[in-house]
C-alpha cells in the first residue's frame, strides 16, 4: 500500500510495449499505401495517367540519352517529310514523326521539350506553393495588420489577369527558363495563400493548439509542427491540378514566344513554329506535341480528382 500524499510511482515502460507502438505504426502506413494502391487500381482511370506520367517522366529525366537525333539539327534536304516514311535507300524509318520546315527531327523535339515543360511546371509550383504556403500560415495564425497586408497584397495581384502580368513582366526580364519559372510562381503564390490561411483560422483555434501554447511551445514550432500537417492534403490536391495549369500557361507562352528561347524546345515552342506550315497539310507538326500536352494535362487532372477523393475522409469508407 502506498502512503497518502505520495505521488504514485510511473509505471515503467516496458521493451515490449514500444516494439508493439512501433509496429502499430508501421501497420497503419503500410495500409495506407495499401488502401491507396488498392484504391487506384480499382479507379483504373487513375492507374492509366499515373503510367502516362510515369513515360512522361521518364522521357524528361532520359530525354538526351534515348532521343535519336540532335533536337536542332537542320537539313532543307529533309525538311517537311511526313511521319512513318521509310526511306527506300535504306529502308528504315528515320524520322518516326516527321520533321519541321528546318528539317529537324519532330520526335527528338518532343522528347526534348518534355524535360522543359515538365520540369518548369513543377518547378513554378513548388516555388510558387512554397511562397503561398508560407504567407498563408503567417496570415492565418497572427492575422491583424500581417493578415490584412498579406490579402490586400493578394487582391491586388488578381485583380491584374494573369496573362497580361506575365508577358509583362517577361518582356522586362526577357525569355530564359529561371524568368519564366519566377513569372509562373507569381501567379500560383496567391492560391495557396487563401486556402492555407483559412485552414490556419479554422485550426488555431482547437484545443491541441491551445494545449501546445499552454506547455510553452513557440509560434514557430506550433506552426511547423500542429498546424501545417493539417494543411498538406489540400496542398497536394492543388499541387496537382496547379502542375496542369502551369504546363498549359508555359506552352501559351512559347506559343507567343515569350517562354524560353528558340534553340530551347519545348512543346509549345513546336506549336508555334507550326502555325505556317498547317495550311500547307503538315498536320502533324502541330498534332503530336498538342496530343504530348493534352495527355500530361489530363493525366495531371485525372490524378487529381483521384487524390482529392483519397484524402477526403468522408469518401474514405466509398
Amino acid at each position: 500500500m502506498q502512503a497518502s500524499g505520495q505521488s504514485p510511482t510511473p509505471l515503467p515502460v516496458s521493451a515490449p510495449r514500444v516494439a508493439v507502438l512501433d509496429s502499430a505504426a508501421h501497420v497503419g502506413s503500410v495500409s495506407a499505401w495499401k488502401r491507396a494502391r488498392t484504391s487506384i487500381i480499382k479507379a483504373r482511370w487513375p492507374l492509366f495517367a499515373l503510367i502516362i506520367l510515369t513515360f512522361m517522366l521518364f522521357l524528361a529525366l532520359f530525354g538526351p540519352s534515348i532521343a535519336p537525333k540532335d533536337p536542332n539539327r537542320n537539313s532543307l534536304i529533309e525538311r517537311l517529310m511526313p511521319p512513318f516514311q521509310v526511306n527506300e535507300e535504306t529502308g528504315r524509318m528515320e524520322f518516326l514523326l516527321g520533321t519541321d520546315a528546318l528539317g529537324r527531327d519532330i520526335y527528338s523535339r518532343i522528347i526534348y521539350g518534355a524535360r522543359i515543360s515538365i520540369f518548369v511546371g513543377v518547378a513554378a509550383v513548388i516555388v510558387g506553393g512554397f511562397v503561398g504556403t508560407l504567407a498563408g500560415l503567417i496570415a492565418g495564425y497572427y492575422g491583424g495588420v500581417i493578415d490584412d497586408v498579406i490579402m490586400r497584397l493578394a487582391d491586388i495581384q488578381l485583380a491584374f489577369p494573369f496573362i497580361l502580368l506575365t508577358i509583362m513582366v517577361l518582356v522586362v526580364l526577357g525569355a530564359g527558363v529561371g524568368n519564366l519559372i519566377i513569372v509562373l510562381a507569381i501567379g500560383q503564390w496567391v492560391t495557396y495563400a487563401r486556402i492555407v490561411r483559412g485552414t490556419t483560422i479554422s485550426q488555431r483555434e482547437k484545443e491541441y493548439v491551445e494545449a501546445a501554447r499552454c506547455l510553452g511551445a513557440s509560434s514557430l514550432r506550433i506552426i511547423a509542427v500542429q498546424i501545417f500537417p493539417n494543411v498538406v492534403a489540400p496542398l497536394t490536391v492543388i499541387a496537382s491540378f496547379n502542375v496542369a495549369s502551369v504546363i498549359l500557361t508555359e506552352a501559351s507562352l512559347s506559343f507567343l514566344g515569350l517562354g524560353v528561347p528558340p534553340t530551347v524546345p519545348t512543346w509549345g515552342g513546336i506549336l508555334a513554329e507550326s502555325r505556317d506550315q498547317l495550311l500547307g497539310g503538315s498536320w502533324w507538326l502541330a498534332v503530336f506535341p498538342g496530343v504530348a500536352i493534352m495527355l500530361t494535362v489530363l493525366s495531371l487532372n485525372i490524378l487529381g480528382d483521384w487524390l482529392r477523393d483519397f484524402l477526403d475522409p468522408r469518401l474514405r469508407d466509398r
